[in-house]
């Protein structure tokens, strides 16, 4: 099977995440596409990065009733330091019946260049791009292994969703309803609920 790679914090998924899901399975020519969830960095400041383990409960959650869509936790079980190009090729030796490609927004292409072996993330597994508003991917439009896929894109961030739950605000239409359930029981124990409004 052809295999595509969101991979990402997801902190937490929202209805901009599922939206792009979505257009790639419809768009891509692909089969499945695994969200990829990046386990909390300990040598990193990340005081409103809620537990791995409840970030991919949450991306369970929202995916469900989503026939071509799966949550992994691949990541929290690899050696530190974590590069796209190591989890790639361990994805590969561990499924070798299947082709990884990985999924990227206009953003984190136009930085690729600085990835750890970007040239071999590009050459041996390809990439899939959606374009972000104010971010040129015109570089890449005619390169051998880049697939570009228009995606509908929410006006939707973490950041903002993160914010509305610390400060008591609706959080309804910008994640999945049972996300929204979830993180109404268990926001007083995420980080950042202290400073709560």
């Amino acid at each position: 099977m052809k295999i595509v790679i969101y991979s990402g914090s997801f902190n937490p998924i929202h209805n901009g995440h599922l939206s792009i899901a979505r257009s790639v399975i419809d768009k891509a020519g692909i089969d499945e596409l695994w969200f990829l969830v990046s386990p909390r960095n300990p040598l990193k400041e990340a005081a409103d990065l809620w537990p791995e383990e409840e970030r991919l409960q949450m991306v369970k959650l929202a995916i469900e009733n989503e026939t071509f869509m799966k949550a992994s936790d691949y990541e929290f079980h690899l050696p530190r330091p974590l590069y796209t190009i190591n989890t790639l090729k361990s994805l590969k030796s561990d499924f070798p019946q299947h082709d990884f490609v990985l999924l990227l927004g206009g953003d984190n292409l136009t930085i690729i260049n600085r990835w750890y072996h970007f040239d071999e993330i590009v050459e041996k597994f390809g990439l899939i791009v959606y374009p972000r508003p104010g971010y040129s991917i015109e570089e890449f439009k005619n390169k051998p292994n880049v697939q570009i896929i228009e995606a509908p894109l929410l006006d939707i961030s973490a950041t903002d969703v993160r914010n509305r739950i610390l400060n008591n605000e609706p959080i309804g239409g910008l994640v999945p309803p049972k996300v929204a359930d979830y993180i109404r029981n268990k926001k007083d124990n995420m980080p950042g609920s202290e400073i709560r409004n």
